[in-house]
């Protein structure tokens, strides 16, 4: 005779328990819902199958394009990663492994990538003393090129950029990652529909402290590779993004005067820090600097209004960008999707832009236009902070 307990049960007892079972599962079925498809409603935007998407070459591996661009287009929609360009050859082999890019180049047989269809567009991820000779290069093999900002060491660099463009009838893109940011565009909207009124002065300070011993600085306070110092690598977010923020307006004027230690080590080739102004055709105001020498990083700009202010700080960050918009009705915070969507919403923009044959939203001639301000800007400070006229 077999003992029961509360944990045993008989076969006749699990009988009763699968019948209650199942009955309830039955009642339960009864009464609920099923569950049914559904057709697909609207336009959802849905990716683009991966054989469909815009094949790209990414030029440099360095800590930008590895943090940076390749998440980014790890995350587009109508743009792939199709194939590598670094003098590297085992960091390109790890990398194509981890994000299934099979076409590795060198900077040896760069030209090589000419005869290769799966790559349409190339970006540019390397210092910017390198940008023209690479940019140049690419345009020729018949590749459209998005060149990282800035978009090179001189103006004159940059003019022959944009006649390469021309010349193979490729776009030309300047990174200018902020225009596809979402924060800044919730501000620009905010701006455009009259929020703050006609505005009357805009403040930008960029900056960091620059350490010769971090391999992704070193190379900034070489002139041969960084064209230029702080404006160049930093300033210039504050030049573009206010120029930006005001369509239609044109500078009419420049000055500048260097705001460095002159005995400082790192700034033997470049300069360290620029306080610079710039006059606007409309009246308007633009002033700001940018530094290698503040601490901690500052990435902030301010626009101010007859009727309110909006002030972002951080203002041009990769991750996490702020705005905050005060006027009549109180201060109250510009809500956006995350920063990180600006780099595969810039790509795919670019990707667009090489399908439909025309400007990307940040051409060349953008990137002409910035370098040919901070050109000027230098040009005041070397005079004691004359103005130039533009």
């Amino acid at each position: 005779m077999t003992e029961h307990t509360p944990d045993s049960m008989n076969r006749r007892q699990l009988l009763a328990a699968g019948a209650t079972a199942t009955g309830a599962l039955a009642t339960s079925r009864a009464l609920a819902q099923e569950a049914v498809g559904q057709p697909l409603m609207g336009d959802p935007q849905l990716p683009e199958a991966p054989q469909e998407r815009t094949g790209w070459a990414v030029v440099g591996l360095g800590t930008f394009a590895v943090g940076q661009v390749i998440p980014g287009f790890v995350a587009a929609n109508r743009s792939r990663m199709t194939a590598f360009v670094s003098g590297t050859p085992s960091k390109a082999a790890t990398l194509g492994e981890r994000y299934g890019v099979s076409r590795l180049y060198d900077y040896d047989n760069y030209d090589a990538m000419a005869g290769d269809d799966s790559v349409e567009c190339v970006y540019i991820v390397l210092p910017v003393g390198l940008h023209a000779e690479y940019t140049i290069r690419a345009l020729e093999a018949g590749k459209h090129v998005l060149c990282e900002k800035p978009m090179a060491s001189t103006s004159a660099e940059c003019e022959r950029m944009i006649a390469a463009a021309r010349a193979n009838g490729r776009q030309l893109g300047v990174a200018y990652r902020v225009h596809f940011e979402p924060t800044n565009n919730a501000a620009l909207s905010r701006m455009n529909d009259g929020a703050i009124g006609p505005v009357r002065h805009i403040r930008c300070e960029h900056g960091f402290q620059a350490n010769p011993d971090y391999p992704p600085h070193k190379w900034r306070l070489e002139k041969k590779l960084a064209g230029g110092g702080s404006m160049f690598d930093i300033g210039i977010y504050g030049i573009n993004t206010a120029l930006m923020m005001l369509p239609g307006d044109r500078p009419v004027e420049v000055s500048g005067l260097y705001s460095y230690p002159q005995d400082d080590p790192r700034f033997a080739e470049v300069e360290g820090g620029v306080d610079w102004r710039m006059r606007m055709a409309s009246g308007a105001v633009i002033s700001g600097s940018g530094s290698y020498c503040y601490s901690p990083y500052i990435s902030r700009q301010t626009y101010l209004g007859g009727q309110g202010n909006i002030t972002m700080d951080p203002a041009t960050t990769y991750y996490d960008n702020d705005a905050l918009i005060s006027d009549g009705n109180g201060a109250r915070p510009i809500g956006a999707s995350p920063a990180i969507a600006q780099f595969a919403a810039q790509v795919d923009g670019f990707t667009d832009a090489a399908r439909e044959g025309r400007a990307h939203r940040t051409p060349g001639e953008m990137g002409h236009r910035d370098i040919a301000l901070i050109e000027a800007i230098y040009a005041s400070a070397d005079a004691d902070g004359t103005p130039v006229l533009l």
